[in-house]
């Protein structure tokens, strides 16, 4: 095997390990935080497989862009979706998925 496809293996299957486990956390969590570090996990996976692509491509200006990019945008979604979390929190004293259902406005 080359080296290209080596490295995409070993790091495609970390990139797919991280995804799956970011998956599987935001299936099974009730809890608003733990889903806020799932869809964390899920953007990290994607942020690994940009730099790993644009690695094995040589265009790793663009895909450093992409990267940078994607953070940017992850970190402005973390905090807005973190804002309601603690609004949710200060109102109902519990930071359930399920107590969303209850909210009136």
């Amino acid at each position: 095997m080359t080296e290209a496809v080596l490295l995409f293996t070993v790091f495609g299957i970390g990139v797919i390990l991280t995804a799956i486990v970011g998956f599987y956390c935001l299936l099974t969590t009730k809890s608003l935080i733990r889903a806020l570090i799932a869809v964390e996990i899920l953007a990290k996976a994607v942020t690994l497989l940009i730099v790993l692509c644009g690695y094995l491509t040589g265009r790793m200006a663009l895909a450093q862009t992409l990267a940078i990019t994607l953070i940017i945008i992850e970190v402005a979604i973390v905090v807005v979706a973190i804002s309601v979390v603690l609004a949710l929190f200060k109102q109902d004293g519990d930071a359930d998925a399920t107590t969303m259902r209850t909210l009136k406005g």
